[in-house]
Parts: C-alpha cells; structure tokens; sequence
C-alpha cells in the first residue's frame, strides 16, 4: 500500500560554477617536473605530470556534502607528496565545481580529462550525477572512484565503488532489526525521499523482506518531497499500521526532512521507546545542521562513524583536525567531523596510489589491473579490500544510535567486511548478469 503519493522536487535556479586549481606542495606547480623519457611512469601520465581531479560540488544544494570531500581528498593528496609522492612524483590535485547541477557533472568531466588531463577522478556523490559522468568516462578512457553509498545495479570498467551496495547496508541493517538482539520487527515502513536510491533500495528491500516471510499486509512504502514538510498524515499512518504488531521504520530520508518527520512521530506518541526508526542516509555531517535531540535514540546504519574506537579512527581525526585547523576550514577548523563518505574518498584515494605502484605506471589500464585484491587498513579498524573482480570495495556495516550531541553510540558490527553485490539477487534477471565489469 502507498503511504503518501509521490511529490516532485521544485526545479532549481542556475548556480554559480566556479574551477579551482591547487597545488598540493608549496610551490609543485612552480618546479619543473621530472623528465618523462619513453617508457618512463611519467610518460604514461596524460599530462607528462600526475594529476588528481575532483568532481565535488562546491556551490549549490549538495555543497555541505561535496564541499568537505573534496577537502580530504586534498589532505590525502598532501600527505601522499609530503611521503614522497607517487613513484617518486608529486601529484597535482584539480578541484572543479559542478556546483549541484547535474548536467554541469558531464562538462566538469570532460574538463577534467580533456583539458586538464587528468590520470583519475575523484567524486560525484548522488547517482544522477555518476550516470551522468558515465559516458564521459567511457569515450575518453577515465577512470572514476565513486564514494557514495549507492543502490547498486551497476558495474563500469571506469568506475571503482567505494561506498555501499544495499548488501552492504541495507540488508544487514534489515536483518538484525529482525533479529531478536534488533527488536523482532514483523512489520515493515519503508520511506524515503522520491529519488532513485530510496526507489530502488526498497524494491530491493521488499523482495529481501518477502523471501523471509514477510506478507505485503505487513509492508507500507511511501515517498516525500526534499525539503521541510507536513508529515502529519505519514506519522499517522505510520501510528496505525504500528499497532498491528512489531514494527520497524527504515529510512532514506535526506538531511532537513528527517527533523519534522521525527518531530511529527513524537507529537503522535511514536518515540525510540516505542518505535525505533532506523536511517540508511544520515551521519555526522547531516547532524551537525539539525537539531539532533528528535532523533536521539532512534538509529542509524553507515559503513563508518566517528565515533569508533581504534587507533586507525584515532589517527584519522587527528589529521583531519589538524589539517581543518591548518587550512582555516569553516565548520570544520572549530568542530572537525569524520564521516562514512570522507573515510570511502580518503581510502580510495590511498588505494589508487598503492595500485600505481604495484603497476609501476600512471597508465589507465594497468593501475585499474593493479586495483584488484588491493587492501588497506582504515579507520574502521579493519582491513578493507577491493574485490578483485566487481570494482567495489568490501566493507563492514556498523548500527549506531544517535545521541542529541549528533555522534552515534555503535551497538551493533559485521562480523568482518561484506562483499558486495553490484546486482542484487533479489531482482529478478540478475542471476544472469556477470559479477565483473
């Protein structure tokens, strides 16, 4: 049954585009780069210098999302060339803005392979802008690490995933609010903005929930508007169907939609006591611009939180501290913050420069080759791989409560990290789909 019709979106006014050039060594773009004899790692470069590109918007409805990944691929980068560089190298770092804007993805792309001549990119974040890169990517032979949690159902040769699969969060989040450690939810609300990912997640989620038992009686699935709204006639639908046994909330809902929703459930007697609603979508970084005290107690899915407790997680803050408090960083220099996002960027980026080693060569072909098996340890205090097959990064799934200061108190882990599934088995036809690009 429909929770609430589906809303559109309000179109968008055009947005500023700005393309910004850094240099991530005093003085790298000044000096000389090293000859690139024939043959040499330079040589396979597309510029006869490494250079690192950045698709994040730094203008526009997603800027407070994109903006601070952009600045923590430049941190890695900086760390790269103060070791050293890359075989030898110092790599330059090009920022470009697409400033929310999701045609303006494409063009950004082609600037950064074409005219700049990158050897990788980093970025986008929502799948309407990696699909609309896609193309770009394939006609000019780039290669793309995407970070974003993401709804699967696609596999580029182009593209290495370092966010999630739903097997990766989705499902195991579902599994355990089954579970009796989870609250033995029986009944089931899916709701979520009205975009692809919430769309395609919960059709996933639906036929996971339905090949465990669950009727379609006990399934109600609903889409919202972005934005501020009345949720009065959801929570009361939600109430309603509640009652008819234990029920479970899962939610895609985006940033400043998830205050009146929470804060509609209250007013209707729906509290963490009584009904745990439980986000794929929301971090530290979506708290920080909302009044978390609503949602406090409810919970919270993500590949990563800041809150872990381990010496990689330890020394991962401190550097981003320490760089926020260096570069003058608003909203971070005061309050620095880690997320899932920033950690799936920082170890991407550390990945790509282990695989040119291991290839010994800037070229496309052989560092994405060099890609497969490769592992690294991060800041969730275990030992990610690249699979070595599927392009996408193999990682654990952790469930947090949200505590009203905006952190999250982690109840709940993986047992270790989880393969993903780019197609998922609980759509038909994917059985015949092969698990490599």
């Amino acid at each position: 049954m429909n929770l609430l019709n589906a809303l559109r979106t309000r179109a968008r006014g055009a947005l500023l585009v700005v393309v910004l050039l850094f240099a991530i060594a005093p003085l790298a773009l000044a000096q000389r780069a090293p000859s690139a004899g024939t043959g040499s790692p330079l040589s396979q470069t597309r510029s006869g210098v490494p250079r690192i590109g950045i698709l994040h918007s730094l203008s526009g409805a997603v800027a407070d999302t994109e903006g601070v990944l952009k600045d923590v691929a430049l941190m890695a980068i900086e760390e790269i060339n103060a070791r050293g560089g890359i075989l030898g190298t110092r790599v330059e770092a090009i920022a470009v803005d697409p400033a929310s804007q999701w045609p303006l993805f494409a063009e950004k792309a082609r600037q950064l392979l074409a005219q700049h001549k990158v050897d990788v990119v980093f970025g986008c974040w929502t799948s309407v802008s990696r699909k609309a890169v896609l193309p770009v990517f394939q006609e000019l032979n780039g290669l793309l690490f995407y970070p974003a949690p993401y709804e699967g159902e696609e596999l580029s040769r182009y593209v290495f995933y370092t966010g999630a699969t739903p097997n990766q969060l989705a499902i195991p989040a579902a599994e355990h609010l089954m579970s009796r450690e989870g609250g033995g939810a029986t009944r089931w609300v899916l709701i979520g903005n009205d975009y692809v990912l919430p769309r395609v997640t919960n059709k996933i989620l639906r036929a996971f929930l339905s090949s465990k038992g669950v009727g379609e009686r006990d399934i109600i699935e609903g889409y919202m508007p972005f934005g501020p709204y009345d949720y009065r006639g959801a929570a009361a639908t939600i109430k309603t169907f509640a009652a008819g046994g234990k029920t479970a909330v899962i939610s895609t809902l985006l940033g400043d939609s998830n205050v009146p929703f929470h804060q509609e459930l209250a007013n209707q007697g729906l509290t963490s006591a009584n009904l745990r609603v439980l986000s794929l979508s929301i971090g530290e970084e979506e708290l920080r611009n909302l009044d978390a005290r609503p949602l406090a107690g409810h919970l919270a899915a993500a590949n990563y939180f800041m809150s872990l407790g381990n010496p990689e997680n330890d020394e991962f803050k401190q550097k981003w501290a320490d760089y926020a408090k260096a570069k003058d960083l608003a909203g971070q220099k005061d309050k620095p913050l880690t997320t899932d996002a920033m950690v799936a960027t920082y170890v991407g980026i550390n990945l790509w420069k282990l695989a040119v080693e291991r290839a010994g060569s800037f070229d496309v072909e052989r560092v994405a080759a060099a890609m497969s098996g490769q592992t690294l340890r991060s800041p969730t205090g275990d030992e990610l791989k690249m699979d070595e097959k599927n392009h996408h990064l193999q990682k654990p799934l952790f469930i947090g409560e949200v505590m009203a200061n905006g952190q999250f108190n982690v109840l709940w882990k993986t047992p270790g990290p989880i393969k993903a599934q780019p197609w998922s088995q609980y759509i038909a036809g994917n059985e015949y789909k092969k698990d490599e690009p």
